[in-house]
């Protein structure tokens, strides 16, 4: 063997090395802050893990659209993302649904003061209201078309996050707000006890973790069943799960019978 074919040789084993090193980016889409994302959901990619003996990172976004244009380009190798963005960004060559939160239904809410006068959707006519993001389904899409259908017109103003929403309307900023039930129940008592539920929307199927078509069959075999055999409630609690149950594609297939047209706009 001459001394270029070895140099060869050595060159692609080091790059395999490296390559087989690289970290699997678990994307967690940002409903509340990224340190209390990393905090609730640290210890669950930790236990992944261990269990699959891969590398995985905890990663998130500063915000819900940039979150969106990550996903768009397959910046996560493994994501934790809402219904809509499922139908959006799934597919041959994008993310396939490998797990979904056990025994749940997504349900959209509209919060408002606890004192507040508001008691019917009604009297929302016309009122600034607070949402994380132009395409957050529970917490944006399903509360905006239900109140377009009844023919109550709002001013929508994008905050960023659900924990935005329920600060900005407990303290006054917003006389109401769009989130969903796990995330108010997973706030802070000084924020939630200062909220009261105006309107609950029917149950879809929650939010998809999914892998990147980058990633090895292998690979989310292990990370999916990795997900399964979590029963640990010291680290399902602080997520708000139950547990991580077995998902198809086709679990999102009435999120895409809804025909939702929508797009980000100037002020998100």
């Amino acid at each position: 063997m001459n001394l270029r074919a070895l140099f060869l040789i050595v060159v692609l084993m080091l790059a395999t090395e490296a390559f087989a090193k690289t970290p699997l980016s678990f994307g967690i889409v940002p409903q509340q802050s990224a340190k209390r994302l990393a905090a609730t959901w640290g210890p669950i990619i930790e236990e992944l893990e261990q269990k699959t003996g891969l590398d995985i990172k905890f990663a998130t976004a500063p915000s819900i659209p940039i979150f969106e244009e990550r996903m768009a380009k397959q910046a996560y190798d493994i994501a934790y993302m809402n219904p809509y963005h499922y139908a959006l960004f799934s597919g041959p060559k994008a993310y396939r649904a490998i797990a979904k939160q056990s025994n749940k239904q997504i349900k959209g809410i509209i919060v408002v003061p606890i004192d507040s006068p508001i008691q019917t959707l009604e009297d929302l006519n016309q009122q600034e209201m607070a949402f994380p993001a132009p395409l957050s389904f529970a917490a944006t899409l399903i509360p905006k078309s239900t109140l377009e259908r009844a023919g109550i017109q709002v001013k929508p103003t994008y905050v960023q996050s659900h924990d935005s929403v329920y600060m900005g309307v407990a303290r006054g900023f917003f006389p109401a707000g769009g989130g969903v039930v796990r995330t108010l129940n997973a706030s802070s008592t000084a924020i939630s006890s200062k909220l009261r539920i105006l309107w609950e929307s029917s149950g879809f199927t929650p939010h998809a973790i999914a892998v990147s078509s980058k990633v090895s069959a292998e690979h989310a075999a292990k990370i999916s069943e990795a997900l399964y055999a979590i029963t640990d409630v010291s680290l399902l609690n602080p997520i708000e799960f139950s547990g991580f149950s077995k998902a198809s594609d086709s679990d999102w297939d009435s999120i895409r019978e809804l025909n939702i047209n929508a797009t980000p706009d100037s002020s998100r």
